[in-house]
């Protein structure tokens, strides 16, 4: 992939990437529905606010997180885990919006899984400077069920790599809009994002959401 054709953080030209197999960029697919999903990520976030979560091993993460759905993911000291209330307030996350459902269901049979059905969401607030690093996502109880990824606000570069997190990675940068897809056989690939460049987006300021809709029962 040449980072230089989105220099200007704009999405591809082309509608569809595909990253492996079982794996495909979405370019602009959530464009149109941005608004709304912003509004219902302020909606989610009034009664699970944002937090930033501390490892097993007791790191602060950068990401600021929260959760919709059936279960939220959670880590701390007891571990990396989905709980079905929020440990914050004690109280259920929130339902997970129809509009999120219908994004990931349409997202996931575009690419390929059409029997797609998740139950939950998390979300993530990127600041300047916050990054993922590499890792598997392995708390679901289906490992090849997709994971549905879609970003808003200022464009990361994502890190898709191979099975084992020693693998050379392939940098993709994900703009406003765009949504990622991956399952089946590249279900358990390790994956994570460079740390957010400094700059301003007209929606989210110098900020990224993130929205990752996963079946997690």
């Amino acid at each position: 992939m040449n980072l230089q054709q989105f220099a200007d953080g704009l999405p591809a030209k082309q509608s569809q990437e595909s990253l492996a197999p079982g794996a495909v960029i979405l370019r602009g697919f959530a464009s149109s529905r941005s608004a709304l999903l912003l509004q219902l990520i302020h909606k989610v976030s009034e009664r699970a606010p944002f937090r930033f979560m501390t490892t097993p091993s007791g790191h602060r993460m950068s990401v600021a997180m929260t959760n919709c759905g059936v279960a939220g993911w959670v880590t701390d000291r007891k571990g990396y885990r989905y709980s079905a209330r929020d440990p914050m307030t004690g109280q259920r996350w929130p339902a997970l919006p129809a509009a999120l459902l219908a994004l990931a269901c349409e997202a996931a049979a575009r690419a390929g899984f059409s029997a797609f059905a998740p139950d939950a969401c998390l979300i993530n607030r990127y600041e300047p400077g916050a990054r993922l690093a590499l890792h598997q996502d392995r708390n679901e109880h289906d490992l090849e069920a997709p994971i549905v990824s879609a970003s808003l606000g200022r464009p990361a570069v994502f890190l898709f790599g191979g099975y084992r997190r020693t693998d050379r990675p392939q940098q993709v940068l994900l703009a406003h809009g765009d949504v990622a897809v991956w399952g089946g056989a590249a279900r358990l690939r390790f994956h994570g994002v460079q740390p957010l460049k400094v700059g301003e987006h007209p929606l989210l300021g110098p900020c990224r959401m993130n929205l990752t809709l996963r079946k997690v029962r």
